[in-house]
C-alpha cells in the first residue's frame, strides 16, 4: 500500500526571530492563516487518505502539529526526542511502516516548501509510485526543472530514461550546491535539475540499504519500530546523518544493487528558507512591499515587514529592507543580506 511521510522537523533559524526553536518556520501561519505544514498536508491529501499520511516532527512540536492537522491520527504522528538529521527521520518512518505493512511504499515529503499547482505535483507523485511499484529496487527522487542558476540548491545530474518510463530519468550523480559560474553551466547544459528533497521508495528496500550502508542505524530503527515504548532510550543513540550522504550518494555511485531515478516537476516550487524567499512568495503592493500582521507603510519600497505582536509596526521611508518584530526580538536588515540572520540568531542563542 502507498503512504506519505511529511518531514516537519528543524528550527528554521534562517527566519529568526519569526521562527525559532520553539516555533519552527513550517508551523508559522504565514499564508492566509495557514502554515506550510498545513499546505503540505493538503498536497498529500490530493494523493492519499488521511489514515495513510504520517508526520515526523520534533516531540516538542507534537501538540502544535496535532492542533494544526486535526485529521492526523495520533499513531501517525512520529515525535523525535531530538533531531538526528534526515536519515534517521526517513529510516524510522520506513521501519514503522514496514512493521505495519511489509509491502509499504512511501513518499517522503517536505513541510517547508510552497508548490503549485497541486494537480501537477500529484500527477508526478503518482508516476513515482507506479515506477517504484514496477521496480522494487528503485529509489525515486523528484527534481525541479531549474529556471535560474540558483546556488542555494543541490543538483541532480541526469542520465538516460528508464526503459518503459520516458519521464523517469536515471541519476548520474548528486551535485552539491554550486558556485554561480558552475550553476550557470548547469542551467545552460539542460541536464541538471534542482534536488527537491522529496522521494519515493519501498520501505523494505530502504531498510535493506540501511543494513548495507549504515548497519548501526538500521538495527536501531528496527528495534525502535518493534518497541516504540523505548523511543527516548533508542533514538538518541542513532548516529546523525543526512539521507543524501548516507544513502542516495552511495547508491548513485553504484555501491549497492539499488538504482536511483528522478522525475521532473515543472511547477512553481519555492524553498521558503530565507526572508528573500518569503518576500518573493507573498503578495506585493504596487511598490513591491509584502507585509504580515498589523503594518503601516509610507514612502516605502521593496520591503518585507512582519509584525507578530498585538501592536502596530509603522515603517516610513524604507527601501529593500526586511523588518521583523516579535514579542522577544526585532530584526532589521537589507533584504539582500538577510540570509546572514542565521549568524545573528546563533550568536544570540549561544550567548
Amino acid at each position: 500500500m502507498e503512504y506519505a511521510v511529511i518531514m516537519a522537523g528543524g528550527s528554521g533559524t534562517r527566519l529568526w526571530p519569526l521562527s525559532h526553536h520553539g516555533e519552527p518556520k513550517q508551523l508559522l501561519e504565514l499564508f492566509d492563516g495557514r502554515s506550510m505544514l498545513q499546505l503540505a498536508w493538503e498536497r498529500a491529501r490530493a494523493l492519499l487518505p488521511a489514515e495513510r499520511i504520517l508526520v515526523c516532527t520534533g516531540m516538542g512540536y507534537a501538540d502544535t502539529v496535532a492542533a494544526q492537522l486535526p485529521q492526523l491520527s495520533r499513531e501517525n504522528l512520529l515525535g523525535e526526542p531530538l533531531g538526528r538529521d534526515s536519515l534517521n527521520a526517513a529510516a524510522w518512518s520506513a521501519a514503522v511502516l514496514a512493521e505495519r505493512d511489509p509491502e509499504a511504499v512511501l513518499t517522503i515529503l517536505t513541510a517547508d516548501h510552497l508548490i503549485h499547482p497541486v494537480e501537477v505535483f500529484a500527477n508526478r507523485m503518482r508516476l513515482g509510485f507506479e515506477a517504484v511499484g514496477a521496480n522494487p529496487d528503485l529509489l525515486v527522487t523528484f527534481g525541479i526543472v531549474p529556471t535560474t542558476p540558483a546556488t542555494g540548491f543541490g543538483y541532480l545530474h541526469l542520465a538516460e530514461p528508464l526503459p518503459g518510463y520516458p519521464e523517469v530519468v536515471a541519476i548520474r550523480e548528486f551535485k552539491e550546491k554550486p558556485n554561480l559560474a558552475l550553476a550557470e553551466t548547469y542551467l545552460a547544459d539542460g541536464g541538471y535539475w534542482w534536488n527537491s528533497g522529496m522521494f519515493i521508495w519501498r520501505a523494505a528496500t530502504m531498510l535493506s540499504l540501511l543494513e548495507q550502508l549504515v548497519p548501526v542505524n538500521a538495527a536501531l530503527v528496527k528495534e525502535l519500530a518493534a518497541h516504540p515504548e523505548r523511543l527516548s532510550e533508542i533514538y538518541p543513540q542513532l548516529p546523525a546523518n543526512s539521507i543524501d550522504y548516507a544513502v542516495m550518494e552511495p547508491v548513485s555511485h553504484g555501491l549497492t544493487p539499488a538504482r536511483i531515478a528522478a522525475i521532473g516537476m515543472e511547477l512553481d516550487w519555492r524553498d521558503v528558507g530565507s526572508y528573500n524567499a518569503l518576500h518573493a512568495a507573498l503578495p506585493h503592493d504596487a511598490a513591491g512591499n509584502a507585509t504580515i500582521g498589523a503594518v503601516t507603510l509610507d514612502s516605502t519600497q521593496g520591503t518585507l515587514a512582519i509584525n507578530a505582536t498585538p501592536g502596530v509596526l509603522a515603517v516610513l521611508g524604507a527601501q529593500d529592507l526586511v523588518i521583523v518584530r516579535t514579542d522577544s526580538a526585532t530584526f532589521v536588515a537589507p533584504l539582500a543580506a538577510s540570509e546572514r540572520v542565521k549568524e545573528i540568531a546563533n550568536s544570540i542563542m549561544s550567548a
